[in-house]
């Protein structure tokens, strides 16, 4: 951890700015996910207060409007790609990623990179990355999607397969609705698919 020390003391004070600044379903989820992602951690060996305020602060920008989050992106001359133009929505894990380094203090590159990535993924994730990604699909107040269980259980045991299914799983039901998919959706899928051998 760089210039940043995670303490009870800080992450209650994340923990309550996060309050003030989401809507009471959208903290509800947050601190899920931040739960989530802290047994994730244990499971992992990686670190918990990392992954706990990771997981505090993935959603942090995910209540903006579109235009506050186009103007965040203008101020820090972050790049909108095409797609985000035209799926604006997505823009809250950018700029979600920008505010926890220039707002809350955040300084190490594998937090920020999990907070950027963590609606998409991207090939080749750091364990963090992989733990902020699944567990904002499988904490526990998430709907019951397909295959929860196993995804749920994978999560703690072969974090890979697990990944490997809710790419899967996600891709699917988009192509289902007839809805776009992120390129870089596909992209992460196909990398881990072809990475590991029993990846479903």
């Amino acid at each position: 951890m760089q210039d940043y020390k995670i303490n009870s003391d800080r992450i209650q004070k994340l923990d309550q700015k996060m309050k003030k600044k989401l809507d009471a379903k959208r903290y509800q989820h947050t601190v899920s996910v931040a739960y989530t992602a802290a047994a994730m951690a244990m499971a992992h060996g990686s670190d918990v207060n990392e992954a706990y305020v990771t997981g505090l602060l993935h959603d942090n920008a995910k209540c903006f409007t579109t235009n506050k989050k186009l103007a965040i992106c203008k101020k820090y001359q972050l790049k909108v790609s095409p797609w985000e133009k035209e799926n604006p929505e997505l823009l809250h894990a950018k700029v979600g990623a920008c505010l926890a380094k220039t707002k809350y203090g955040i300084k190490d590159e594998d937090m920020i990179r999990a907070i950027a990535n963590h609606t998409t993924g991207r090939p080749n994730m750091s364990l963090l990355e992989k733990i902020i990604y699944i567990a904002d699909y499988i904490e526990p107040r998430r709907k019951q999607l397909k295959d929860m269980e196993e995804i749920r259980r994978l999560a703690f045991t072969d974090i890979d397969e697990a990944l490997c299914m809710i790419l899967k799983n996600i891709i699917e039901y988009l192509k289902t609705k007839d809805a776009q998919i992120d390129p870089l959706t596909m992209e992460t899928y196909y990398y881990y698919k072809n990475r590991k051998e029993n990846c479903r």
